[in-house]
């Protein structure tokens, strides 16, 4: 069985989203055809209210999902579907933007805001599907405890175990995993998916490199990922998933597949057609 060697290291650049949230951009606009079908991660790591309480008033979002998952902290967050509720310490908001959906997350103080949002492209077929909102909460995620690791099934499977969300429309494996010092560490992997992982803590070697907290590594294609935790221990998110290959239009919170469906967007923000009957009027709109 043939190992994944890393294909490329990406180091987060420190910038400001939202309202003006202090935040790490891991992966975005210059990284879609590399990291396909993940559009985005941004990294959130402070212990200092003022980094993050500003938050991410409410704005549109359309082809594509959007995960947002919390190590510790608290995101309340409310839509035009009219959901409301918070994301705290290892829970996960998994959230279906589909034909268009308005929402807002508003980070709470805390003693440590550390967790990860994550941007997944919708295949063209789905792209106007009915948005949607899952409230993944910490008891549900499953948890393997192994001889020297940890692994938090966020969604997928690991060894057999499976988590409530596999993904609706692109079947993603998202693992946080700690290691302790010097722990090897593998798992199995589609020959075919992207697979990247985030150091969210520690450090790591893999295929002779060791990368430190706040590094992105992207592999190449094979059966099996390996690593070795640092002399500190590590702790990391791996995402995985099969490539949509498909045009990507993208601007703002919008990403589409055409230059054309950007523009009906944003005509439809403008006119306050946006949330309503999406798929219907999508496909009404083209005949």
């Amino acid at each position: 069985m043939n190992t994944r060697k890393v294909a490329r290291v990406v180091t987060g650049i420190r910038t400001e989203d939202g309202a003006g949230v202090k935040l790490t951009r891991v992966i975005g606009h210059d990284d879609v055809k590399d990291f396909d079908p993940f559009l985005m991660l941004d990294a959130f790591d402070s212990r200092n209210p003022d980094d993050y309480t500003a938050g991410f008033p409410w704005h549109p979002h359309r082809g594509i999902e959007t995960v947002t998952y919390l190590i510790s902290g608290n995101i309340e967050h409310g839509d035009s579907l009219g959901n409301k509720g918070s994301i705290t310490d290892g829970s996960c908001q998994w959230m279906t933007a589909g034909g268009g959906i308005l929402h807002q997350e508003m980070p709470q103080p805390s003693e440590h805001m550390l967790g990860a949002q994550l941007w997944i492209n919708l295949p063209n077929k789905d792209k106007m599907t009915p948005p949607s909102y899952n409230d993944i909460k910490a008891h549900a995620i499953v948890k393997v405890e192994e001889d020297g690791a940890r692994v938090a099934i966020v969604s997928g499977e690991y060894k057999g175990k499976k988590a409530p969300m596999q993904g609706n429309f692109v079947k993603t494996t998202y693992l946080d995993v700690m290691l302790e010092l010097d722990r090897e560490w593998q798992v199995e992997t589609p020959v075919e998916n992207t697979v990247f992982i985030y150091i969210v803590q520690g450090s790591l070697a893999v295929d002779g490199t060791v990368c430190e907290s706040r590094r992105a590594l992207l592999f190449d294609r094979a059966e099996k990922l390996a690593l070795t935790a640092g002399s500190s221990g590590v702790r990391f998110l791996l995402l995985s998933a099969k490539p949509l290959n498909e045009p990507i239009a993208w601007a703002g919170p919008i990403v589409m597949n055409t230059r054309a469906e950007l523009e009906r967007a944003f005509r439809e923000i403008e006119d306050g057609t946006f949330v309503k009957d999406c798929k219907k009027a999508y496909m009404d709109s083209d005949q």
